[in-house]
Protein backbone atom coordinates (compact mmCIF):
# COMPACT_ATOMS: atom_id res chain seq x y z
CA UNK A 1 0.00 0.00 0.00
CA UNK A 2 1.32 3.35 -0.92
CA UNK A 3 1.79 6.04 2.33
CA UNK A 4 -1.48 7.76 1.26
CA UNK A 5 -3.88 5.00 2.01
CA UNK A 6 -2.00 4.32 5.13
CA UNK A 7 -1.75 7.76 6.57
CA UNK A 8 -4.68 9.24 5.53
CA UNK A 9 -4.16 13.75 5.54
CA UNK A 10 -4.80 14.80 9.03
CA UNK A 11 -6.40 17.97 8.17
CA UNK A 12 -8.66 16.29 5.82
CA UNK A 13 -11.66 16.92 8.11
CA UNK A 14 -10.62 20.54 9.08
CA UNK A 15 -10.35 21.64 5.42
CA UNK A 16 -13.44 19.59 4.60
CA UNK A 17 -15.18 21.30 7.48
CA UNK A 18 -13.67 24.89 6.69
CA UNK A 19 -14.94 24.34 3.22
CA UNK A 20 -18.23 23.61 4.38
CA UNK A 21 -18.25 26.74 6.50
CA UNK A 22 -17.63 28.74 3.68
CA UNK A 23 -20.41 27.23 1.96
CA UNK A 24 -22.69 27.99 4.07
CA UNK A 25 -21.50 31.35 5.20
CA UNK A 26 -21.57 32.45 1.15
CA UNK A 27 -25.54 31.16 0.77
CA UNK A 28 -26.16 32.50 4.16
CA UNK A 29 -24.41 35.97 2.22
CA UNK A 30 -27.08 35.71 -0.85
CA UNK A 31 -30.02 34.98 1.40
CA UNK A 32 -29.30 37.32 3.78
CA UNK A 33 -28.18 40.43 1.97
CA UNK A 34 -24.98 42.40 2.52
CA UNK A 35 -24.08 42.95 6.26
CA UNK A 36 -24.83 46.25 8.00
CA UNK A 37 -22.56 48.76 7.67
CA UNK A 38 -20.95 50.85 10.05
CA UNK A 39 -23.03 52.90 12.50
CA UNK A 40 -22.51 56.38 10.58
CA UNK A 41 -23.09 54.51 7.10
CA UNK A 42 -26.67 53.20 9.01
CA UNK A 43 -27.85 56.84 10.52
CA UNK A 44 -27.15 57.81 6.97
CA UNK A 45 -29.36 55.10 5.25
CA UNK A 46 -32.12 55.55 8.21
CA UNK A 47 -31.97 59.48 7.06
CA UNK A 48 -32.13 59.00 3.72
CA UNK A 49 -35.19 56.87 3.90
CA UNK A 50 -37.04 58.91 6.61
CA UNK A 51 -36.64 61.45 4.20
CA UNK A 52 -37.69 59.42 1.42
CA UNK A 53 -40.99 58.46 2.86
CA UNK A 54 -41.62 61.84 4.23
CA UNK A 55 -41.19 63.13 0.93
CA UNK A 56 -43.42 60.43 -0.72
CA UNK A 57 -46.17 61.37 1.56
CA UNK A 58 -48.94 63.40 -0.19
CA UNK A 59 -51.64 63.75 2.46
CA UNK A 60 -55.04 66.11 0.66
CA UNK A 61 -55.30 67.57 4.61
CA UNK A 62 -52.10 69.01 3.65
CA UNK A 63 -52.25 72.32 1.68
CA UNK A 64 -49.22 73.08 -1.02
CA UNK A 65 -47.47 75.24 1.49
CA UNK A 66 -47.41 72.45 4.20
CA UNK A 67 -46.33 69.98 1.92
CA UNK A 68 -43.37 72.40 1.15
CA UNK A 69 -42.43 73.63 4.59
CA UNK A 70 -42.58 69.39 5.17
CA UNK A 71 -39.59 69.20 2.42
CA UNK A 72 -37.98 72.21 3.81
CA UNK A 73 -37.58 70.85 7.01
CA UNK A 74 -36.52 67.82 5.81
CA UNK A 75 -34.20 68.81 3.53
CA UNK A 76 -32.84 71.49 6.44
CA UNK A 77 -32.82 67.97 8.43
CA UNK A 78 -30.27 66.43 6.46
CA UNK A 79 -28.35 69.24 5.67
CA UNK A 80 -27.77 69.16 9.51
CA UNK A 81 -27.01 65.30 10.42
CA UNK A 82 -24.78 64.44 7.51
CA UNK A 83 -21.92 66.86 8.15
CA UNK A 84 -22.21 65.91 11.89
CA UNK A 85 -21.55 62.03 10.46
CA UNK A 86 -19.16 62.80 8.04
CA UNK A 87 -16.80 65.04 10.96
CA UNK A 88 -17.13 62.31 13.50
CA UNK A 89 -18.40 58.37 12.12
CA UNK A 90 -16.40 56.98 14.97
CA UNK A 91 -18.27 58.50 17.84
CA UNK A 92 -21.29 56.59 16.08
CA UNK A 93 -19.68 53.40 16.23
CA UNK A 94 -18.77 53.84 20.02
CA UNK A 95 -22.44 55.18 20.58
CA UNK A 96 -24.02 52.30 18.86
CA UNK A 97 -21.34 49.66 21.05
CA UNK A 98 -22.65 51.71 24.34
CA UNK A 99 -25.76 51.47 23.76
CA UNK A 100 -25.13 47.11 22.86
CA UNK A 101 -23.23 47.39 26.15
CA UNK A 102 -27.22 49.37 27.76
CA UNK A 103 -29.16 46.58 26.96
CA UNK A 104 -26.86 43.95 27.68
CA UNK A 105 -26.76 45.32 31.35
CA UNK A 106 -30.90 45.65 30.77
CA UNK A 107 -31.28 42.27 29.54
CA UNK A 108 -29.55 40.72 32.59
CA UNK A 109 -31.55 42.51 35.19
CA UNK A 110 -34.27 41.90 34.07
CA UNK A 111 -33.77 37.88 33.57
CA UNK A 112 -32.31 38.30 37.07
CA UNK A 113 -35.58 39.84 38.53
CA UNK A 114 -38.20 37.57 36.49
CA UNK A 115 -35.94 34.46 37.94
CA UNK A 116 -36.82 35.91 41.57
CA UNK A 117 -40.37 36.40 40.59
CA UNK A 118 -40.70 32.64 38.95
CA UNK A 119 -39.39 31.04 41.65
CA UNK A 120 -41.28 32.60 44.40
CA UNK A 121 -40.16 32.99 48.04
CA UNK A 122 -40.24 29.36 49.12
CA UNK A 123 -38.63 27.80 46.06
CA UNK A 124 -34.83 26.66 46.15
CA UNK A 125 -32.35 28.17 43.83
CA UNK A 126 -31.99 25.81 40.70
CA UNK A 127 -28.80 23.05 41.61
CA UNK A 128 -25.27 24.69 42.01
CA UNK A 129 -27.00 28.37 42.10
CA UNK A 130 -26.91 30.22 45.16
CA UNK A 131 -30.00 32.18 46.27
CA UNK A 132 -29.49 35.66 45.75
CA UNK A 133 -30.40 38.29 48.47
CA UNK A 134 -34.31 38.92 47.47
CA UNK A 135 -34.06 42.23 49.84
CA UNK A 136 -36.78 42.99 52.59
CA UNK A 137 -39.92 40.93 52.79
CA UNK A 138 -42.23 42.79 50.08
CA UNK A 139 -45.71 41.68 52.08
CA UNK A 140 -45.12 43.02 56.00
CA UNK A 141 -47.90 41.84 58.58
CA UNK A 142 -49.12 45.03 60.45
CA UNK A 143 -50.65 44.41 64.23
CA UNK A 144 -53.09 47.13 64.29
CA UNK A 145 -54.18 46.16 67.76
Amino acid sequence: MSDATQHPDADAWAKACAEDLAGEKARRRGTEGPPPGTAAEELRKLVDAVADKVASLRTPLLGMGAQGAVQQFVSQAKAAVEPVIERNPQVFDHLAAAGNELLAAYRSAVEGQERRWTRGPDTPPPTGAKREDDGPDPTEHIDLD
